[in-house]
């Protein structure tokens, strides 16, 4: 086989991966219906679709680039900030604040990916942690310009084009979410069913065999990482335009252990994930919240401790496919 050929016929396997299966289309149109089919939960679906987009930055780096993180909010909390403070301070057009905050953060992702992709992945946990509590006592001590403990109010939200309102309009806040999440989960998609999606991940099966071919590692990782960083500021800059305050809770430990939870619940390594798990997660906590508040966080972890010992890093999604095996035998053997 010359050449010539083997690259056609990766060129013709690549894009088979990157076309859209049956299923992917009736998943979005059903998000899309959300908007018609339950006009009264817009705000809990805004709060979904936020940290879908949270959680599937934080896939781009666990799932396909095997980087583990326990400080991802730093780069939430930080696009969140930054949003507020440029709508306050030059202009308070939706479009232009989001994009200000991901090249934001993908800065900040850019810098610190220097010290992140140091060590082993139990240096990686450490670092990240450490640079998430950094950022959380800078925007503390920074009290004059963030707010400190009382958070940051007052950022205008303009609508968007000049003719679409979001401010305090949860049927247009969830629309606007949902359009940013899907142009940016589409940009995701191609990336890694790309020849750089599938170096990264090369890289995490086995990195030394990866360099040994000829791939640049540390390249890909610092370039996958402030990628990963530059979703998280543009989640956490819809937040803040979604919500009347930005605060410290924004960038804690908490929100980068939920952000975790809700994507091991959904599964890494395949986009969805994240979406599925936030959906999952949000929708249990209010309803067991409802039901039983005080023993919610229980059955969370007790939900947590089921797919750990049956699904491993494929979340749910591994739980249905085995079940679904499992029915297929049956009945086939039947």
């Amino acid at each position: 086989m010359s050449t010539t050929d083997i690259f056609r016929d990766a060129s013709a396997a690549l894009k088979k991966k990157r076309a859209w299966h049956w299923f992917e289309y009736v998943f979005w149109l059903a998000v899309a219906a959300s908007v018609f089919l339950f006009p009264a939960q817009h705000t809990l679906l805004t709060q979904i679709a936020i940290w879908s987009l949270f959680a599937l930055s934080l896939d781009l780096l666990l799932g396909y680039a095997g980087i583990v993180s326990l400080g991802h909010a730093a780069y939430f909390g930080f696009g969140a900030y930054v949003a507020a403070l440029f709508a306050i301070n030059y202009t308070g057009d939706p479009l232009t604040v989001l994009l200000v905050a991901g090249v934001a953060a993908g800065l900040l992702g850019l810098v610190t990916s220097l010290l992140v992709l140091r060590g082993s992945d139990l240096t990686r946990l450490m670092v990240t942690l450490g640079i998430a509590l950094v950022m959380y006592e800078i925007a503390n001590q920074m009290s004059w310009l963030t707010g400190g403990a009382d958070g940051l109010t007052g950022m205008p939200v303009n609508p968007v084009f000049g003719i679409f309102p979001i401010s305090f309009r949860p049927t247009n806040s969830y629309v606007y979410v949902l359009c940013v999440l899907f142009v940016l989960f589409f940009v995701a998609r191609r990336i890694v069913h790309s020849p750089f999606g599938y170096s990264l991940r090369a890289i995490k099966g086995n990195p030394l065999r990866a360099s040994s071919i000829g791939i640049s590692n540390n390249l890909r990782l610092i370039a996958i990482y402030a990628l990963g960083a530059a979703y998280a500021g543009v989640a956490g800059a819809l937040l803040a335009q979604t919500t009347p305050v930005v605060s410290l809770t924004y960038i804690d430990f908490q929100r980068s252990a939920d952000v975790l939870l809700m994507l091991i619940i959904g599964g890494t390594g395949y986009l969805y994930g994240g979406i599925i798990g936030s959906a999952l997660f949000l929708i249990a906590q209010k309803f067991i919240g409802n039901v039983t508040p005080q023993y919610w966080e229980f059955w969370i972890g007790f939900a947590l401790v089921v797919i750990a010992l049956f699904a491993r890093d494929r979340g749910v999604f591994s739980i249905v496919e085995r079940i679904a095996n499992a029915l297929r035998k049956e009945k086939a053997k039947s």
